[in-house]
């Protein structure tokens, strides 16, 4: 019995995707091919890799036994040529990294110039989620994910942390006053979250030593519609160093309250899925992050202190 990489690859993008034409469209191959490819795969290991339903493909018990090896399989011989090729300077081909979108914006975007000058063949696919996403679903290759990991499924590198602050312009501040104590806050225009109430969870004490849950008297999902919010004087806000460092270097907006901030750091971790190599173009982003960040550390006073 010979199994060919090309028979494991149709079966991973027929599970991942859920159906033979979806599988299809993803490889650029013909149904009738893929579907060929994996009954040749089966008739190799003599038995069924996945159940037609009418709605989609599943997997059988002996597909669930043997879909980890084949992800194992398939990942070595890239990682293996993907080793090759960087040692010649020529690592290439697609890699799919996602982030949300405040940290893209801020972070990901202004250094991906210098990550194509030393890899100028990779294929850069950046894409934006707010929430939490399965890799494997979205086909992304790394993702990077603020705050604390629960997902155990996941390989993750602590690239450094960032710190949360309150600031708002200078304009907003000349008009309605700098508050002095966190009482003062009631008196202001607070700009928060309309989802996650725990982001609303600003790192400042009550006078009974809880930490300060505010009620937004403008609100938006958006992190980057608050920033800009704030930049516009309509608020005071609770945001991380990452978005808003340059803005206070640059004097658009002023930190509030720093006497009374609490020390809140919130972990940035690049994760990715557990294969049993690392990608060699999932090594290079990360490596090449975790440098960027450290390098950065004046823009990011806490961001770097992995």
């Amino acid at each position: 019995m010979k199994l060919v990489l090309d028979e494991l690859s149709v079966f991973l993008a027929v599970v991942d995707s859920g159906s033979l034409t979806a599988a299809a469209d993803r490889l650029g191959q013909p149904v009738s091919n893929v579907s060929r490819l994996l009954a040749r795969l089966e008739d190799k290991l003599q038995t069924s890799l996945l159940r037609r339903t009418t709605r989609r493909l599943d997997l059988t018990d002996e597909g669930h036994a043997f879909i980890q090896d084949a992800r194992d399989i398939v990942a070595s011989v890239c990682s293996a040529e993907e080793r090759m090729m960087e040692r010649r300077g020529q690592l290439s081909g697609p890699l799919r990294v996602d982030a949300v979108t405040p940290f893209m914006l801020h972070v990901m975007v202004p250094l991906m110039p210098g990550y194509r000058a030393l890899h100028p063949k990779v294929e850069l696919k950046l894409s934006s989620n707010e929430g939490f996403i399965d890799l494997l679903e979205r086909r992304v290759d790394m993702a990077i994910r603020i705050g604390e990991l629960k997902d155990s499924t996941l390989y993750s590198r602590l690239l450094g942390h960032t710190r949360i602050r309150l600031t708002a312009s200078p304009g907003y501040l000349a008009r309605y006053g700098t508050p002095h104590t966190v009482a003062d806050l009631a008196r202001h225009e607070l700009l928060g979250f309309s989802e996650l109430e725990m982001l609303n969870q600003w790192p400042l004490l009550r006078p009974d030593g809880k930490p300060l849950q505010i009620t937004p008297t403008l609100a938006s999902p958006s992190g980057e519609t608050l920033r800009q919010l704030a930049l516009q004087g309509m608020g005071i806000m609770s945001m991380s160093d990452f978005m808003t460092a340059v803005d206070v270097a640059e004097g658009r907006l002023v930190e509030v309250l720093p006497q009374l901030t609490q020390e809140r750091l919130k972990p940035v971790h690049a994760v990715y899925y557990q294969h049993s190599t690392v990608s060699a173009k999932v090594a290079s982003m990360v490596n090449y992050l975790a440098d960027a960040m450290r390098v950065a550390e004046t823009a990011w006073p806490t961001l770097g202190r992995a």
